[in-house]
């Protein structure tokens, strides 16, 4: 079921209405509504998907009793590799068999040795990346002794399959979500209108922004032989917002949806594309896949500390390890390793965290620095994006060549160009309105609440029209393929 498919239009004002129904706003009955709901909302996309992900919440949630319930330290790590390599075993099998068993079968073939692989047919369980991880990080923090284990299944099972963010995330921490899960919520107008409104933001910037830009991408990108490098440079920047768009829209879908049921969720966009270096736009970008690599990868590593060496190797693991999360693709793993590089400067001397604040906090604008600043990291990361929307390593390379052509100087061409030019202009107001609402935690967060009423409503039916004058044909969100 897609946040913005006619199917979910009907089946969030449903739960929403049962949900605060509930005798006294009991939270038992208030949490087995929203489980039901989440198994029947996963299940809308293939019925047989749905026993994979209750038999990883049993594993973790029965895992997570036994490490705590034990003294024998011996047995507390059979039973988090056990978790772990089950859960992992699961997702290596259905997002990377195929993967290797064709990477080793072109390897041999340059050897002279036929190898004929079984491989396997199967589709990739939605959401199962993200579901995963909130199996793995819970069941490693019992193992610290960060948290004590959920004896109450419901409520473990809804922490895993909370509908808003079972197939997209954010990723969430047991630290996090299990103590909204656990008490009684009672219905906030202010919560629920603030939810509205950041639905409505995601809903904007899925459709209006990423699904327009993604027509033009995907026009580039497929054809990309046929197009100068001043085209293919407009065909990267169509991407980046494409994929910005819609994955930030998800997720303020996501955290507005949840508002709606007195659930706070964890930030996953800070305004990347503001950001001055690459360090920066990784704290903002896929905020809580960063910090749960941080948390459970790289400062275990070791993290910063350590000398030059051992700073580089962590980076670099950390970036390849989050290329391959996200795919089964050379194309992701030199996505990674190109931002690895990227970082890998400030990381060395030291300034990967002199950028902590959003850029321009309580001016209108960016001083010139700044500004170049945020021009260079931008382009960095448009650079990057072509090899994690390419098809392979070579089109990506023959993409970039052409861009470094004389052709580059040419005037961008394609079909539908001048249709682009209103476009452009959309996107050039999405930034003004994400310039303007940068410090909040959501572009909308604060815009129009104090405008006189008509202004406001003037404005918000304005994005509502615009949604309505885009739609069309439901497109999938990006992250759901990991």
């Amino acid at each position: 079921m897609l946040f913005n498919s006619l199917d979910f239009a009907i089946f969030l004002p449903v739960v929403f209405l049962l949900y605060w129904l509930c005798p006294k706003k009991n939270a038992r009955l208030q949490n087995i509504l929203l489980l039901v709901s989440s198994y029947f909302f996963y299940l809308y996309w293939d019925w047989r998907f749905l026993f994979l992900l209750i038999f990883s919440t049993l594993l973790d949630y029965f895992s997570g009793i036994q490490i705590s319930q034990t003294d024998n330290q011996h047995s507390k790590k059979i039973w988090l590799w056990l978790s772990i390599g089950i859960n992992l075993g699961f997702l290596g099998v259905f997002k990377y068999y195929n993967f290797f068993i064709d990477s080793l079968t072109n390897v041999l073939s340059g050897l002279k040795i036929v190898l004929n692989p079984w491989t396997l047919k199967v589709i990739l369980p939605v959401g199962i990346s993200f579901y995963t991880f909130h199996g793995l990080s819970y069941i490693i923090d019992i193992y610290k002794d960060r948290i004590k284990p959920e004896k109450n299944f419901i409520d473990y099972s809804l922490f895993v399959a909370f509908f808003p963010l079972l197939v997209a995330g954010p990723i969430e921490r047991a630290t996090h979500l299990l103590p909204q899960v656990k008490k009684r919520r009672l219905f906030n107008y202010t919560q629920a209108v603030d939810g509205l409104r950041q639905i409505l933001w995601g809903l904007f910037k899925k459709i209006v922004i990423a699904d327009q830009c993604a027509e033009y991408a995907n026009l580039i990108f497929n054809n990309s032989e046929n197009y100068t490098g001043s085209t293919l440079v407009l065909g990267a920047i169509f991407f980046s917002f494409q994929i910005y768009g819609d994955f930030s829209g998800y997720s303020d879908i996501a955290l507005g949806t949840a508002r709606l049921f007195g659930i706070e969720l964890l930030r996953n966009f800070a305004f990347p594309y503001f950001s001055r270096d690459m360090a920066e736009f990784w704290r903002r970008w896929h905020i809580s896949l960063s910090t749960w690599f941080r948390d459970y990868l790289y400062i275990p590593l070791g993290g910063s500390r350590g000398n030059t060496w051992q700073k580089i190797r962590n980076t670099l693991i950390i970036f390849l390890v989050s290329g391959f999360w996200h795919g089964a693709n050379w194309t992701f793993i030199v996505w990674g390793l190109l931002n690895a590089l990227f970082v890998m400067p400030s990381v060395i001397f030291g300034t990967n965290r002199n950028n902590l604040e959003i850029v321009a906090k309580g001016r209108q604008l960016p001083r010139i620095k700044e500004s170049f600043s945020i021009a260079i990291t931008f382009c960095l990361t448009v650079f990057a994006w072509i090899f994690f929307r390419a098809n392979n390593v070579k089109h990506a390379v023959d993409y970039i060549s052409e861009i470094f052509s004389r052709s580059f100087f040419t005037i961008p061409y394609f079909a539908g160009r001048s249709d682009a030019f209103l476009l452009v202009f959309i996107i050039a107001f999405f930034i003004g309105i994400e310039w303007i609402g940068r410090e909040e935690k959501y572009a909308l967060e604060k815009m129009g609440v104090n405008w006189n009423k008509k202004l406001r409503w003037t404005f918000y039916y304005s994005l509502i029209v615009l949604i309505f004058c885009f739609s069309g044909k439901e497109q999938n969100f990006i992250y759901f393929q990991f």
